[in-house]
C-alpha cells in the first residue's frame, strides 16, 4: 500500500456500504443517493443485497450523478457458508453491471453454494474493491478471515452495525490478519437502510485526482485513503523513535501495533502529536487512531515498518 497523505490529487469522501429499496432498505436509489449528496458527500457505493429474492441487484446510479456528486456500482454479495453455519456478507465496490450471480436465492444456506472465497476471488477479478463487511456482527472466526485471500479490506467499523446491534467492531480480525502479515487496508462504512439511526455515521476519505468511479477504486484498492467518523487526518510521519500525526482538533493521538503494543498522546485541541514508538519497536506494522472531544474517531492505514 502507498500512504495517502503523500499520494497526489486530494481527498474525497464517501460511504461505501449502502441499501435501498432494490433490496432491505426503505428508501428509493434516487433518494440514498440525493440524502448524501446533500450531506456533503462526494461519492457512494449503493450496495443492495445480492441475492435472488431481490433479483440479484446491481443498481444503475449512473443517472444520479451531478457534476459535484458521483457513484459507484457495488453489491453485498453472499454466499456460504461461514464456519458458523451463516452466510458470507462480502462488499464488492467497483462490480460490473454483468457480473454473475452465485446460486443464493435468499439469506439461507443451500446445498453446493458458491464458498465465500470463491465468491470475493470472483469479485476482485471482475474489479472490485472486496472488503469483509461486519465481521463482529457476523461472528466471523480469524479462520473465516483468513479464507478470503482477495479481500483488499476488513470493515473496522460498520455504523449500522454501532446503531442495532452495538456490533461494530472489525478491529479484533483486523489487528490478528495484519500481525500475520496481511497487508489489508481498513475502511469505515455506514452499511445504511435508513430504518434507524445508521447513516452518515462511518465514511472513507480517498485521495484520488479526481472524483471519478474508475480513480476512486483504483485508489482504494492501493490503501490512499483513511476512515473517520469526523475527525480529519492530514499526516503521518513514521520516524525510528516516534509517530508525528498531524490532525484536526483531537484529545488522544493513539498508535497501536500487534499484541499489547499501543501508546497514546493527550491534551487538548491538539492538532500535531507526537506519539513514541516504545513498546510498538517489536510490531512489523502501526496504525493511527485520532480522537476529538466528542468521541469521534478517525483511523489511518496500517504501516509496515
Amino acid at each position: 500500500m502507498t500512504d495517502a497523505f503523500t499520494a497526489p490529487g486530494r481527498f474525497w469522501r464517501g460511504n461505501l456500504h449502502t441499501h435501498s429499496t432494490r433490496s432491505d432498505g426503505v428508501l428509493k436509489p434516487e433518494e440514498v443517493c440525493r440524502r448524501y449528496r446533500a450531506e456533503g458527500y462526494d461519492f457512494l457505493a449503493l450496495t443492495d443485497h445480492f441475492v435472488g429474492a431481490y433479483g440479484y441487484p446491481i443498481v444503475d446510479t449512473v443517472p444520479f450523478r451531478t457534476n459535484s456528486f458521483t457513484t459507484i456500482l457495488g453489491a453485498e454479495l453472499h454466499s456460504g457458508p461461514m464456519l458458523n453455519g451463516e452466510l458470507w456478507h462480502i462488499l464488492a465496490v467497483g462490480l460490473p453491471p454483468d457480473f454473475a450471480p452465485p446460486a443464493s436465492p435468499d439469506f439461507r444456506v443451500h446445498p453446493g453454494m458458491e464458498t465465500g472465497p470463491d465468491l470475493a476471488a470472483r469479485a476482485r477479478a471482475a474489479g472490485a474493491f472486496v472488503a469483509v463487511a461486519h465481521p463482529q456482527w457476523s461472528g466471523l472466526t480469524l479462520a473465516d478471515a483468513r479464507s478470503i485471500e482477495a479481500a483488499h479490506a476488513v470493515e473496522i467499523y460498520n455504523h449500522g452495525c454501532w446503531a442495532g446491534c452495538d456490533r461494530a467492531d472489525g478491529f479484533g480480525i483486523a489487528d490478528l490478519l495484519l500481525t500475520e502479515g496481511r497487508r489489508m487496508s481498513l475502511c469505515a462504512t455506514d452499511d445504511a437502510h435508513f430504518h434507524e439511526p445508521d447513516h452518515f455515521g462511518g465514511w472513507v476519505m480517498v485521495k484520488a485526482e479526481e472524483n471519478d468511479p474508475d480513480a476512486l477504486v483504483t485508489a482504494l484498492k492501493a490503501g490512499n485513503y483513511y476512515s473517520s467518523q469526523g475527525p480529519e487526518i492530514r499526516s503521518v510521519a513514521i520516524t525510528g523513535k516516534t509517530v508525528e500525526v498531524e490532525c484536526s482538533a483531537a484529545v488522544s493521538v493513539i498508535i497501536q501495533g500487534a499484541g499489547t503494543g499501543a501508546r497514546a498522546t493527550h491534551g487538548n485541541s491538539m492538532t500535531r502529536a507526537t506519539v513514541s514508538r516504545e513498546r510498538l519497536n517489536s510490531s512489523p506494522w502501526l496504525r493511527v487512531t485520532v480522537v476529538d472531544a466528542a468521541g469521534k474517531r478517525a483511523w489511518s492505514q496500517p504501516y509496515w515498518v
